[in-house]
């Protein structure tokens, strides 16, 4: 029961809960990132139940980060043959977060389901996140 999705845009990671006046909120651009990820989820898989409550869960992400413009064309060559990879935030934990607390409800019923995950940063000319999701 594989499902596979794609979040367009440059790939983000889950940002710190701030704190005012005592109170913790997450970020604006966080939540928006959130839903994006949800859109994208709801657009391929609308119809799809959830994995059962209990059901393991492996999660492989491949976050396709810009290649900079900025960068000699000799590297960016390199950035689109893999040869460099990106060392840069967003941290590969944060994106998976992001991911997997947007899911919670949706795909499963709470990210505690997932027993596998990998996160695969690299560059890419189009910069999305591809979301594969299946029974562990």
């Amino acid at each position: 029961m594989m499902r596979e999705f794609v979040v367009y845009g440059e790939p983000q990671g889950k940002a710190r809960a701030r704190v005012v006046n005592g109170h913790a909120y997450t970020p604006e651009k966080t939540l928006n990132y959130e839903d994006a990820i949800r859109w994208s989820y709801m657009d391929k898989h609308r119809d799809a139940p959830m994995f059962a409550q209990g059901v393991p869960v492996s999660v492989t992400i491949y976050a396709d980060m810009r290649i900079p413009t900025s960068a000699a064309h000799c590297k960016q060559d390199a950035m689109r043959r893999q040869e460099t990879r990106p060392t840069k935030k967003p941290d590969w934990d944060n994106i998976g977060k992001v991911i997997c607390d947007a899911l919670n409800g949706l795909a499963w019923y709470d990210d505690t389901q997932v027993v596998e995950a990998y996160v695969i940063k690299r560059y890419a000319d189009i910069p999305m996140v591809r979301v594969m999701i299946d029974e562990a």
